[in-house]
């Protein structure tokens, strides 16, 4: 009999464990009203965050994109010293837009706002310092405007 009696216990538990987690996600809702103990911030972000948002921003600046079809491309040098200044002007302007009671959602669009008009000023005042890459790349394209354009009226 000792067998058949540690049969019948040993579903239970299992019973009891499958109904615990069912129980859990109904008492999460209501501790997310407290929020006392629980705190998330996404500001400021890691430095592999930051690393990350460098690297974006090398590839965006040297490598084909909408900005370098008007624009053109930097050498991947300087696109990475671009990039580090960028980065690094955009975090220091969102932190001193930081305030104490923000969870850092606002911050994080000021520093992407930031990122992202620094990248224009970049990359428009190289294209009209005509440097040698950016003149290569617009009298590439006005040649290949014509040339179709041309086809189309004969």
């Amino acid at each position: 009999m000792s067998d058949s009696e540690i049969t019948p216990a040993s579903p239970p538990p299992a019973v009891e464990m499958e109904a615990q987690p069912q129980e859990k996600p109904h008492q999460e809702p209501s501790k997310k009203p407290r929020n006392n103990s629980l705190t998330f911030s996404i500001w400021p972000p890691t430095e592999r965050t930051r690393e990350a948002v460098v690297n974006r921003l090398i590839d965006t600046l040297s490598t084909v994109s909408v900005l370098s079809k008007r624009y053109g491309t930097l050498p991947h040098d300087e696109a990475a010293a671009v990039a580090r200044i960028i980065e690094d002007e955009a975090f220091s302007a969102a932190s001193a837009s930081a305030s104490a009671d923000d969870d850092g959602i606002e911050i994080l669009q000021v520093y992407s706002r930031e990122i992202s008009s620094r990248m224009l000023e970049t990359v428009k005042s190289r294209g009209t310092s005509g440097s040698t890459a950016d003149t290569a790349l617009q009298t590439s394209i006005p040649s290949v405007v014509p040339a179709t354009t041309d086809e189309t009226e004969s």
